[in-house]
């Protein structure tokens, strides 16, 4: 299976290798007393963390192997442990924009918490691809720079943010990009200057790069701005007025269609889909491109919806819209 990092997410899925006796089966996995390891400093929990307490969308069932990194020497020793063990992992940041099954997944969660913030010089910002990329578009701002206005109102990490090339209101991540500090497969960090990076609509050349195993660190360069909180301001209104903030989505469900002048969220409204429902997943009322967990939805309640739309915008209007979020296979 090959690899893929969601918006946000951060996340990075590995190929199976040979299963590690360790690995416990989804049947009687949850129902076992909890199960630590340490390993290099590491502390590995076994079956017992529950994905849903990870994801924004609240879904998701027990992994085999959780552990959280606060640093890059650390993300480097869980991801050797996965290798030596022959156990897939999945580096994730704020579950958003990822859906996870309810069997749970039979590999390593890594939980990203590479949270610093540095500044270098004048505004130049090196900072962890853990870190909250809303708190870091509040802060630049606050600072009185620009370039990151519409971080604020975005929910995820960094890193997320960095792969997917996540944008908003006519800016996007790569318009601010440095440098990215990465690390392979191997172990080994490199740093990636902006010039030997291409970016474009929701993507990246870290989607295409068979030797990335995570993002560890970005450096941005911003411009001085004195209108810079005011533009932020005016974003952060907007989205209150036109997103179900206050509940559980994972943010945008499907790309905009690139070759049409016409939103995903404005077809899904088109085809008459605002507030339909399945089990407990629903197309908001709010904005059509944000599926709302409304209290017990299962993974397959949104795997279904998300089908269900797929088909009637395609039968309706004859576009195939592609998903931004992730799906998650247990094994």
């Amino acid at each position: 299976m090959p690899f893929s990092i969601t918006h946000n997410a951060h996340v990075l899925l590995q190929p199976v290798r040979n299963t590690s006796p360790l690995v416990c089966s989804h049947t009687n996995c949850f129902n076992k007393k909890e199960q630590t390891q340490n390993w290099n400093g590491l502390k590995f929990i076994r079956c017992n963390k529950l994905l849903k307490d990870l994801s924004t969308w609240g879904i998701g069932g027990p992994c085999n192997y959780f552990v959280q990194v606060f640093d890059q020497s650390q993300l480097v020793s869980a991801i050797r442990y996965c290798h030596e063990h022959s156990v897939r992992y999945v580096v994730i940041g704020k579950g958003s924009n990822c859906l996870f099954d309810d069997l749970g997944f039979d590999g390593c969660v890594i939980l990203n918490r590479i949270e610093f913030l540095e500044r270098k010089e004048t505004g130049i910002y090196r900072v962890g691809s853990g870190l909250r990329f809303n708190s870091l578009g509040m802060q630049c701002c606050n600072e009185g720079f620009t370039g990151l206005e519409f971080a604020a109102g975005i929910p995820g990490t960094v890193g997320g943010a960095v792969y997917m090339n996540a944008g908003a209101n006519g800016q996007e991540t790569a318009g601010v990009i440095d440098s990215v500090d990465i690390v392979t497969l191997g172990g080994k960090l490199q740093r990636v200057s902006r010039n030997d990076l291409k970016f474009g609509y929701r993507s990246s050349s870290f989607q295409d790069m068979k030797d990335l195993a995570a993002i560890v660190a970005v450096t941005f360069q911003l411009q001085e701005s004195t209108s810079a909180r005011r533009k932020q301001r005016g974003y952060l209104e907007r989205r209150r007025m036109t997103q179900p903030l206050g509940e559980r989505t994972a943010g945008s469900v499907f790309r905009n269609p690139s070759d049409k002048e016409v939103a995903a969220a404005e077809l899904i409204e088109r085809a008459g889909l605002k507030g339909f429902r399945v089990g407990g997943a629903m197309v908001s009322n709010i904005h059509a491109n944000f599926f709302v967990n409304t209290g017990g939805s299962t993974s397959r309640d949104m795997l279904n919806l998300i089908a269900f739309v797929k088909e009637k915008v395609d039968q309706k209007f004859g576009v195939q819209l592609k998903e931004e979020v992730q799906y998650f296979h247990p094994q």
